[in-house]
């Protein structure tokens, strides 16, 4: 297929600076600034798989572009620009590789953890709900199934870990003795207004965000920053609001696609990643576009 030609696993830029290779971005460091290169790389239980999505590093990269301007008015980002005539003079040799799947953004000193928000019941938070009738440390009804939207959205923070390396749910007093109390209220309260807002958005255009992850920094003055990439497919768990039912697993728009082959072929979620058949690559490709289009209006062909 022509469009499998076209993916880029991997960016090596000449004059950019030192690079850190993330599960999906490699990094840039500029000095005052960082380049985001939105890789079509795919991590699923946290091991990157050995084949890339077309078209995917293009879409997180204009989907967090989206949110981060909805968002401006609770809490800063970092994002300067995502236009490649923006960038710093030596990035010009690379505007080819670089352009429509690139942030560059503010440095932060990123938080050792990640802020997630759940407002539906799935992935781990099911499970551990089956087991302990709480997720994260907070209790929840008696009588919820898969898929139930919960009361209330709730804040379950996790560990940031390394590229292969599981991130761990954690408590939120174990995330204040990581950050400190105010820094952790601060980010919980900015966690929930952000998904709240986004989850009402979606949802006026037809897809629920049962659950998502977010990234905070403090700058150099001390200011919190919203920072990485926010409410992408990759990020979180994105369901068509019409064929919603609770009660068992549901159809998505992210890589839950991709978690469900490897689950089919008995996966054991160590790296290696297997090699992917070219229709499951081409259908995530499908679903990641379908969100773009969903959310923003814009297509990519």
């Amino acid at each position: 297929m022509a469009y499998l030609e076209h993916v880029i696993t991997e960016t090596n830029l000449d004059g950019l600076g030192p690079i850190r290779r993330g599960k999906v971005r490699d990094i840039y460091d500029l000095g005052d600034s960082l380049l985001l290169v939105a890789t079509d790389r795919l991590s699923a239980y946290d091991v990157v798989m050995p084949q890339g999505i077309p078209f995917k590093g293009k879409v997180l990269t204009r989907i967090s572009e989206f949110w981060f301007g909805k968002m401006q008015d609770i809490v800063p980002n970092h994002l300067k620009s995502t236009v490649v005539y923006d960038f710093p003079p030596a990035c010009k040799p690379h505007w080819d590789v670089l352009r429509d799947r690139t942030m560059w953004v503010k440095k932060t000193k990123p938080l050792p953890v990640e802020c997630v928000v759940r407002g539906y019941l799935s992935g781990s938070g099911w499970n551990e709900y089956r087991e302990t009738g709480a997720v994260c440390g907070v209790p929840l009804p008696k009588g919820l199934v898969e898929s139930s939207r919960l009361p209330e959205p709730i804040f379950t923070p996790a560990t940031k870990e390394e590229v292969g390396v599981h991130d761990e749910n954690i408590t939120f007093d174990r995330m204040q003795e990581r950050v400190g109390p105010e820094l952790a209220e601060r980010v919980r309260t900015l966690s929930l207004s952000i998904y709240r807002r986004a989850a009402r958005l979606a949802e006026e255009r037809g897809i629920i965000i049962a659950d998502t992850k977010m990234e905070f920094g403090v700058d150099e003055k001390g200011e919190v920053m919203l920072i990485d990439e926010l409410l992408t497919p990759d990020s979180s768990r994105f369901w068509p609001k019409e064929k919603y039912k609770p009660g068992t697993g549901q159809p998505s728009f992210d890589k839950q696609f991709v978690r469900d082959y490897l689950l089919s072929i008995n996966f054991n979620k160590k790296p290696p990643g297997p090699k992917l058949p070219e229709e499951i690559i081409l259908k995530t490709s499908a679903l990641y576009l379908e969100a773009l289009k969903i959310l923003t209006g814009e297509t990519l062909l």
